[in-house]
């Protein structure tokens, strides 16, 4: 049986262009799809001309999976981003890459739990990324 993929998808207020942008520099790689609400226009779907280049569809891969995400359109109404009530779970292969990942996504957020030996027995982390998206980071040793 093939192994599972799971592959996060955040919804955004506009900004999902910037907040991928972030997450490239902080991962690495490079975005293996960009579709803008723009590409998908035509006569039967008339588009708003201040949502025409913002993201439909981006996708960042990491490790085995993708990251992906999208702006949600005006008239859908507005994203609560401090209510997502999920966190992206992120298992690393060492201490120093769980350090790279912390500090460079809880960079202008708010952290929950700094990196550091866990009650549990794993090196763990609890934050709120500057774009509001819920992450927890974590070595453990086998």
């Amino acid at each position: 049986m093939k192994p599972w993929h799971f592959n996060p998808h955040i919804n955004f207020n506009g900004n999902a262009e910037e907040a991928f942008n972030f997450y490239k520099s902080v991962f690495g790689g490079v975005f293996t799809k960009i579709i803008r609400f723009k590409d998908l226009s035509n006569t039967e779907h008339p588009l708003a001309e201040n949502e025409a280049n913002k993201i439909m569809h981006i996708a960042l891969p990491i490790g085995n999976s993708s990251l992906m995400g999208n702006d949600v359109p005006e008239f859908m109404g507005r994203v609560n981003e401090n209510e997502n009530r999920s966190k992206i779970f992120v298992s690393t292969e060492s201490r120093e890459e769980a350090d790279k990942l912390f500090n460079g996504l809880s960079a202008g957020g708010t952290v929950e739990m700094p990196i550091g030996d866990s009650p549990w027995g794993s090196y763990f982390a609890m934050f709120r990324d500057k774009f509001g998206i819920e992450w927890m980071v974590e070595f453990a040793q086998i």
